[in-house]
């Protein structure tokens, strides 16, 4: 864990200083973020959303990222020495534990409801992981909703286990966050019903902030929602 802390508090500033002089970051907090072990959900319209929400979070938080980019020559290895949770097809009970573990230690983790990147202007269903990690560890979840420009995304193709994976990468231009107010759940995990209501909650908030960034980066004469 020393090991996971101290990349950490390397890595941040680094990647703090590349927000400073590569992106117009605008970050929004609605409501303090609690103390304690919390679940941070966002969408995802780009590749380097765990990177840049991490950093802004000003805590160490543990990432659910696709397996894939554990792959991935350079990153693997820094997402692996970090403690980062890998996301398997098939195998999301593991990383569910894994992430389960995170939290009873007190930890942030942080998770994207819809598995995949968005589409562009848009957003996918929110997958069951969220709400069974909601309901499991009895964390709060604090809704984050993203806005970029979708002109600047860079779609780049590697390739990993002889597969064609293609990201979508975003290095320069404006970037926006709203982070909600906490969101608390009960009942059990294994409730099916429950599980897809609390994800579709979830990803219902996550959707109104981020169009509350969007809002903000495209000025109108629109009030901005004060309902989340």
């Amino acid at each position: 864990m020393f090991s996971q802390t101290l990349l950490y508090m390397l890595s941040r500033p680094l990647v703090l200083s590349y927000t400073r002089l590569r992106l117009q970051m605008d970050m929004l907090f609605k409501h303090p973020l609690p103390c304690g072990p919390k679940i941070i959900a966002a969408n995802h319209p780009s590749t380097t959303d765990p990177f840049f929400v991490a950093a802004m979070l000003r805590q160490q938080t543990f990432i659910m990222i696709k397996d894939v980019l554990f792959q991935v020559p350079v990153l693997g290895p820094y997402l692996r020495a970090s403690g980062h949770i890998p996301v398997a097809a098939g195998s999301g009970q593991s990383a569910l534990d894994a992430a389960l573990q995170r939290l009873s230690e007190g930890h942030t983790v942080m998770i994207f409801p819809e598995g995949v990147i968005s589409p562009a202007g848009g957003f996918n269903p929110a997958r069951s992981g969220v709400g069974r990690l909601a309901l499991a560890s009895g964390a709060p979840v604090i809704p984050v909703g993203i806005h970029l420009d979708h002109a600047c995304l860079h779609t780049i193709r590697s390739t990993v286990r002889g597969k064609a994976e293609y990201g979508a990468w975003y290095f320069s231009g404006p970037y926006h966050l709203t982070i909600g107010r906490a969101l608390q759940y009960s009942g059990s995990p294994d409730d099916r019903p429950l599980v897809r209501t609390v994800s579709e909650q979830v990803m219902h908030q996550i959707i109104e902030l981020a169009r509350q960034s969007e809002i903000r980066m495209k000025p109108t004469s629109l009030p901005v929602p004060e309902t989340i």
